[in-house]
């Protein structure tokens, strides 16, 4: 890993609970045990669909769990519902909204929060940040889980889409030694000061311009099976989120939708955020959106490696050699 000048808070030394080089404390073992723990929770039925942001007043496509869902936003928040007109399939999507409806761009059929026909809405949880959908599941919830938040917040959101399971982009995220190596335009230093088969936590320099730094104490859990949520424990901007969701799109391709939640103490933020806000979220998502093009390509090698396994007639797990 290469070297980096560090500024901001300075953490007291703690040394790596781990020896030896990342590619030994990387095991696979360990990614897999913490990864079957998170997928072994309940969803309670929900996915998240998008940013909140991104559903407006014009209807847009998802699709979630091998089916595609239209929504749209009215007065009173967000409707979403099978993209399928019940007169005879066209594509909601391909429609406007108007007085709260998505209405048939074929023969301006009107539909809203109301059963009519096989138009039938999903239960809609809109958190501020991101919209989630309810699809059925033996054992529902009345809101998704979501780990606690900062009170004050700046946030941005990024949506990519991969041929990969949600729990690839999950175990991506159990592997934070691969950062400084995959992502050295992003990270420089790492150690593991803390792991469990629930969570890990690693201090970590996150590169601001070139070889300069912030270091931070970062912990990653995961509330549900399709999320992994890094928190900032210590250091610059105690508090402050990455939550990472997976979206199943069909059996073979999955969404990452990435909410970064910044927040700091540091006099100034909140101001700063204020007036500069609509450049600041775009460097954002750009910044989120950079490191997920490679993220990706992980999440899809380890689909690669399962499908290579499948066909060899090998366990879906991968094992090191």
């Amino acid at each position: 890993m290469s070297k980096v000048w560090r500024f901001g808070k300075v953490l007291p030394d703690v040394p790596s609970i781990l020896k030896g080089p990342d590619w030994s404390q990387a095991d696979p073992r360990w990614i897999n045990r913490a990864l079957a723990v998170t997928q072994s929770r309940p969803t309670g039925g929900w996915y998240v669909a998008d940013g909140s942001r991104a559903i407006t007043d014009k209807p847009k496509r998802y699709r979630i769990m091998g089916k595609d869902w239209v929504l749209f936003r009215d007065a009173h928040g967000v409707i979403a519902g099978q993209d399928k007109c019940p007169h005879m399939g066209a594509s909601l999507a391909d429609g406007h909204v108007h007085d709260g409806c998505v209405v048939c761009p074929w023969h301006a059929l009107a539909l809203g929060r109301k059963k009519r026909g096989s138009w039938d809405p999903l239960k809609v949880h809109d958190d501020g940040i991101l919209v989630w959908v309810q699809l059925p599941d033996p054992n529902p919830t009345d809101a998704p889980f979501i780990a606690p938040r900062p009170a004050t917040y700046f946030d941005a959101v990024m949506r990519m889409e991969a041929r990969c399971r949600p729990s690839d982009i999950v175990a991506n995220r159990l592997d934070p030694w691969h950062g400084a190596h995959f992502h050295p335009h992003s990270f420089g230093t790492l150690k593991i000061i803390e792991r469990t088969d629930d969570d890990i936590t690693v201090r970590v320099a996150y590169r601001v311009v070139g070889k300069l730094a912030v270091e931070v104490d970062a912990r990653f859990h995961s509330p549900e099976p399709n999320s992994i949520v890094m928190t900032i424990i210590g250091g610059e901007g105690v508090g402050s989120m990455v939550e990472t969701h997976g979206s199943p799109v069909d059996n073979n391709h999955a969404a990452v939708i990435e909410a970064t939640i910044a927040t700091s103490e540091r006099p100034g933020f909140h101001t700063a955020v204020k007036w500069l806000g609509r450049w600041i979220r775009p460097a954002m998502e750009a910044r989120a959106s950079r490191l997920w093009v490679e993220d990706l390509a992980y999440a899809e090698r380890r689909q690669q490696l399962r499908d290579a396994n499948e066909a060899d007639g090998n366990s879906d797990v991968i094992e090191p050699d």
